[in-house]
């Protein structure tokens, strides 16, 4: 089983930045995307950015040049750098990273437990 650890959620004034790490941990699997999502109060989980094992990234237009994602393979880990960051980023943000299970012998799609980001004016 393939389990995720975030990190780095805070408070902080708009305009600032925080940078959220996602850790993958477990045995014999194998990751193909890895990507981060966030959900406001009251409003429904969106797509923020991800990443393939290749290295093309997509993002969200509301976060374009603003936010950085990259991942470290060696450390099976997925980093979300938050710049110039406004409040209505406030949110909780999830990782989430899919892959196969060598162990299990099938695919996966694990979420984060969540941390919350707070950008207040």
């Amino acid at each position: 089983q393939v389990q995720l650890v975030e990190s780095g959620g805070g408070l902080v004034q708009a305009g600032g930045s925080l940078r959220l790490s996602c850790a993958a941990s477990g045995s014999m699997f194998s990751i193909n995307f890895m990507g981060w999502y966030r959900q406001a109060a009251g409003k429904e989980r969106e797509f923020v950015a991800t990443i393939t094992s290749d290295g093309n990234t997509n993002y969200a237009d509301s976060v374009k040049g603003r936010f950085t994602i990259s991942k470290d393979d060696a450390k099976n880990t997925v980093y979300l750098q938050m710049n110039s960051l406004k409040p209505e980023d406030t949110a909780v943000y999830y990782c989430n990273v899919r892959g196969y299970n060598v162990r299990c012998g099938r695919p996966y799609n694990t979420w984060g437990q969540g941390t919350q980001v707070t950008a207040s004016s």
